[in-house]
């Protein structure tokens, strides 16, 4: 497909021609050895690509290489097959010839002859193809040669369109005056032999290497040319004038050197379309099946046109590694001979499976039809014969760039439109089903080729050079009043017929007079006096039914819209603006019946509601709805469109979206067509039109402001990174630029091997990149994708480090799924992270990052209103210099029993064995660990605790850091153990400790066998909130519920306590 030059390079000696016609057996046999390469491990791959103006419909080809055979498989019910096939063989030297035959196959077996009658048959010598340039022989159509037996020997045998090509080749080549040397042969022509010669002899006196390859080609062909005449021509057609000859031996080196201009460099190319083009060529216009792509990029036509179709383009490169094509093969670009000159190429590759079609070889044929250096148009015709009834068609596509409008800025723009078609070769049933497959194919090929295009240059909008406020402006003067929409609501048949029929009544009632009573009647009461004023009488009674039920649902649907429309948003911060402009195909609960839509806008726990546009599908809303200033920019826009029913009716959705910041700029926020998902919307194809910006009204203060908010919750200090790390940062990840980074960490991700990387952390996301050896990994998820975050002990497997678990909710995050170690059978995605410099650091600000994009908004400001002045010197449990005295917590007494066993053994609780890990655990308690008792003064022992609650116990889990002391009661009558517990991962844990008091003495009757158990509590608060009273109240009444529940399972287990009374 990269070429329709017709290259005559198939002979084969005939046994019954004049020898006077030949040369010499001896000389010619000379011709072939002077042209000789020597080879080395060579393999001659053939591809058989398509035929055309067979005789027949069912065909099929053979190839031969000396003793070696293969075949194509049979394509039926059409002339012009499409095989796309591949062979290889191997073969030893220059004297070997590929012979290819094309046969049309017969249902009857033939025992003889095979299942096929030949149709013809070409003869393509080895040395033909090495003489090319890089051994290979460009896609050629070479006609077949007539057989001399059979039923087709007086018909045109078609075309076949093959390209070959030889790898694994060392070789020299040399040609020594072959033509010279037939001089002396017995030929009819000697005048023409004349010409050769001496054509030969300037062949090899230049000294040009470009000027050899076009001479060389001359000689082919011109070998090519006279074998053609010797076997297929008659003696008057051999016996014409030498004038006539020289002519066509000329012609023969016009067409050699125009070949050779193909080998000219795409640039130049290029230019020399250019220069041919004449100015009065039309643009073509778009190709009938619609456009996949209109875009304008922030680049010239003429870069654009090299990035794209330039030879060996990193751009295709790319699409290809993205689509997942294999085995692509781009030919050079060439000419074609035609009524212009156009330069084309043809590109094969292997397209990757879907879920409905297996891996296909396809080929393409890519034809510039127009180039003047502003302008370009590619034609693209598309074969892919192994997809079902691939044969049947082809895909045409039709690339047009063009110079896009001036800017003010002095930058080039370039107008990219790629429209497509199909070409039907013959009819078929399935027409319809090939037209939806197709254009489905192509959507996702071409979404993909934007995405890709996008990530080379920027895309210009119009919308994004205009300022929001002329956008939101216009929008105002758009909207139309109340007066306007019950105008068009009510303008219609129903309502206009019924108060035409009221009036109507009204005048005949006026005009007429009373009636004598008949029937039934009485004075007052004036029934029907026959069927047909009752049927008019109902009928009217209906039509004003109807219009009462349109007022009061129109009226419903006015109240229904609140006051969200044109309020302005408050506060400071991130603020959220969407202009909601229109909705089209928007489904419908009744077929025969519009909808009455609107839409519910949710963006960090707030709504926002449009009004309700009537008895519509293509409703026009033209509003704008403000969200209040937000702490950090919003993540994700939920969407769902409701149909109004009433105010007391349950709404029936319509369908819903979900939009995320993250993964659009700012420009394709700017004007974005949303599609609708849920079964409703997906078979109506349902879409809304939105423009939505993001904008922080107090710039970088705001994110200062955050960062401090932060730092109280993480513990350490955050500085704000520079505007070069944010850049690179956000280019990393392809993040919209309000994304601002606040932390990152180098650890490990556990997958099957350990992989080192780094993980960052900003306002919205959570992402990983790793660059090992050129193997880069890299993803991100958002904060609100995770659903817990978890802790895993130190183990050998994690060389000693604590593992962070985050978990995500299920079906979220499926783009980072690659960087998942395992899923869940609930669908949760898990991410391993370990080996962490601090990993302490690393996980509270995890946690605390966390915690605040989880937080409600009514809660962040509950907080921030009721936080006061307060010192920002904490008081670390373990950077305590001595133990905090209980004494100064006001503690209460929780709980208090008298239990069946000694205090010898109920101090067993408390001396870190497995007794007292049984008991912890079974109370709630994960990773439990202690320290040995170690004497800190005479008869005082202290000693350290660590665990973590499991979710039964606290929702926020919790990791748990205690200080226990313990001394005797004096006169030996029990024991007094203090603990400080200081918890970590939970609300306001930097806030306060929580102190205990275990009191264990004996019992009233000084009974050896049973003991009293007293516990306190109480809180010391670190700093001081208004609502510290609240907590406190949670805190007490969660711990004495806790340890009620650890002595009811030392009661429960007491006869282990028995056990170890007994062993004591």
């Amino acid at each position: 497909m990269q070429s329709t030059t017709t290259t005559a390079l198939s002979y084969k000696t005939h046994p019954t021609l004049n020898p006077t016609f030949l040369p010499d057996p001896p000389t010619f046999a000379s011709f072939v050895k002077n042209i000789s390469v020597s080879f080395v491990s060579m393999r001659l791959y053939v591809y058989v690509l398509e035929a055309k103006d067979l005789p027949v419909k069912d065909s099929y080809v053979n190839l031969q290489v000396g003793k070696h055979k293969s075949k194509t498989r049979i394509l039926r019910n059409t002339i012009v097959p499409v095989w796309n096939d591949e062979f290889v063989f191997r073969v030893h030297g220059t004297d070997e010839e590929l012979v290819v035959s094309v046969y049309h196959h017969v249902e009857e077996p033939k025992i003889f002859s095979g299942s096929g009658n030949l149709l013809g048959r070409i003869w393509i010598p080895l040395w033909s193809v090495a003489a090319e340039k890089n051994q290979t022989l460009p896609p050629t159509w070479f006609p077949l040669e007539r057989p001399k037996t059979g039923k087709f020997i007086n018909k045109e045998c078609g075309k076949i369109f093959l390209t070959m090509s030889l790898h694994g080749i060392s070789y020299e080549t040399s040609v020594n005056h072959v033509l010279c040397a037939h001089s002396n042969n017995n030929i009819e022509e000697p005048k023409e032999l004349e010409v050769s010669c001496i054509s030969c002899q300037d062949i090899f006196s230049s000294k040009t290497p470009s000027r050899k390859i076009a001479e060389g080609k001359y000689l082919m062909k011109t070998i090519a040319n006279r074998l053609e005449k010797i076997f297929h021509k008659n003696e008057e057609a051999l016996r014409s004038d030498d004038s006539s000859e020289l002519s066509s031996t000329l012609s023969d080196y016009e067409d050699c050197m125009e070949e050779h201009s193909s080998s000219c460099s795409f640039v130049e190319a290029i230019e020399m379309m250019q220069s041919r083009y004449n100015g009065q060529d039309k643009m073509p216009e778009n190709l009938q099946g619609g456009i996949l792509l209109d875009q304008l990029y922030i680049v010239s036509s003429h870069d654009l046109n090299a990035f794209l179709f330039s030879p060996d383009s990193q751009f295709s490169k790319n699409l290809a590694e993205v689509q997942g094509t294999k085995d692509v093969q781009e030919g050079p670009w060439m000419w074609k001979s035609g009524a212009t000159s156009d330069l084309t190429r043809a590109v094969s590759y292997t397209k990757a499976a879907t879920k409905l079609v297996k891996a296909v070889k396809a080929t393409e044929e890519q034809t510039y039809i127009r180039a003047d250096g502003r302008e370009f148009v590619v034609s693209v015709s598309v074969s892919t014969p192994d997809v079902p009834y691939g044969s049947t068609f082809k895909v045409e596509l039709l690339y047009k760039i063009m110079p896009g409008p001036e800017l003010s800025s002095g930058e080039e723009l370039s107008h990219l439109v790629v429209s497509w078609g199909i070409n039907f070769l013959q009819k078929t049933m399935m027409r319809g089903m090939i037209e939806g497959g197709v254009r489905q194919g192509l959507k996702e090929s071409f979404d993909q080729f934007a995405s890709l295009l996008t990530q080379n240059f920027k895309i210009f909008d119009m919308v994004s050079v205009s300022n929001k406020d002329d956008v939101l402006e216009t929008l105002g003067a758009e909207h139309r009043s109340d007066w306007q929409l019950a105008t068009e609501y009510f303008w219609n048949l129903t309502v206009v017929s019924a108060i035409f029929m009221a009036m109507y009544f009204l005048v005949h009632s006026l005009l007429s007079e009373p009636s004598n009573l008949q029937g039934l009647e009485f004075k007052g009461l004036d029934l029907p006096d026959s069927l047909g004023e009752l049927i008019t009488s109902g009928i009217l009674v209906i039509q004003l039914e109807r219009v009462y039920n349109m007022i009061s649902h129109f009226i419903q649907a006015r109240l229904q819209r609140g006051s969200d429309h044109g309020v302005k948003a408050q506060g400071d911060g991130w603020v959220l603006t969407i202009a909601l402009i229109e909705g089209i195909n928007l489904a419908s609960l009744v077929s025969t019946e519009f909808s009455d839509p609107y839409v519910v806008f949710t963006c960090n726990g707030k709504t926002r509601t449009s009004s309700v546009k009537l008895q519509t599908r293509d409703p026009q809303w033209n509003e704008m709805l403000e969200f209040d200033a937000m702490e950090e920019p919003p993540s994700v826009l939920d969407v769902e469109v409701f149909d109004f029913d009433g105010p007391f009716e349950l709404a029936t959705s319509l369908g819903h979206a979900e939009i995320n910041f993250v993964k659009h700029t700012s420009t394709e926020l700017a004007d974005m067509w949303v599609p609708l998902e849920g079964k409703l919307a997906q078979s109506s194809q349902s879409k809304l039109h939105l423009r939505m910006f993001v904008d922080n009204n107090k710039g970088v203060e705001m994110i200062r402001e955050y960062l401090t908010k932060m730092e109280k919750e993480v513990g350490k200090k955050l500085s704000l990174r520079s505007p070069q790390k944010n850049s690179t940062f956000q280019k990393l990840f392809i993040l919209p630029p309000e994304e601002f980074l606040i932390s990152d960490f180098t650890c490990h991700l556990k997958r099957k091997m350990p992989l080192q990387g780094r993980l960052f952390l900003s306002s919205r996301i959570v992402g990983f990149y790793a660059n090992l050896f050129g193997h880069k990994a890299k993803f991100f998820f958002l904060w609100e994708d995770i659903e817990d975050i978890q802790v895993l002990p130190p183990s050998l497997a994690s060389m000693g480090s604590p593992t962070l678990v985050i978990i995500l909710r299920k079906d979220r995050g499926l783009d980072a799924r690659h960087g998942a170690k395992s899923q869940d059978e609930e669908g949760r995605l898990k991410f391993y992270f370990q080996s962490f410099a601090s990993f302490n650091g690393a996980s509270r600000t995890i946690m605390a990052l966390w915690r605040t994009r989880t937080l409600t908004p009514d809660q962040k400001a509950q907080i921030s209103e009721e936080q006061e002045d307060q010192d920002d010197t904490s008081i670390m449990l373990e950077d305590a210099g001595s133990f905090p005295d209980v004494e100064d917590a006001k503690l209460s007494k929780v709980f208090t029993a008298e239990l069946p066993i000694n205090i010898n053994s109920l101090m067993e609780i408390f001396d870190g064995g497995k007794l007292e890990h049984k008991i912890m655990e079974k109370s709630g308690c994960l990773n439990y660990a202690t320290t040995t008792w170690e004497p800190v003064k005479p008869d005082v022992f202290e000693r350290r605790l660590s665990y973590k609650f499991n979710r039964h116990v606290s929702v926020f889990g919790g990791e748990v850091i205690c200080t226990q002391q313990k001394f005797p009661i004096p006169n030996n009558e029990g024991w007094i153990v203090n603990e400080v517990m200081a918890l970590q991962g939970v609300p306001f844990d930097d806030h306060f400790h929580v102190h205990f008091r275990y009191q264990m003495e004996k019992s009233h009757d000084h009974s050896d066998s049973s003991c009293m158990c007293d516990v306190y509590i109480g809180v010391t608060w670190l700093k001081s909130i208004k609502f510290q009273q609240r907590i406190t109240w949670n805190i007490t009444k969660k711990f004495a519920h806790r340890l009620k529940e650890i002595f009811e399972v030392v009661d429960t287990d007491r006869e282990i306590l028995f056990r170890t009374q007994q062993d004591s």
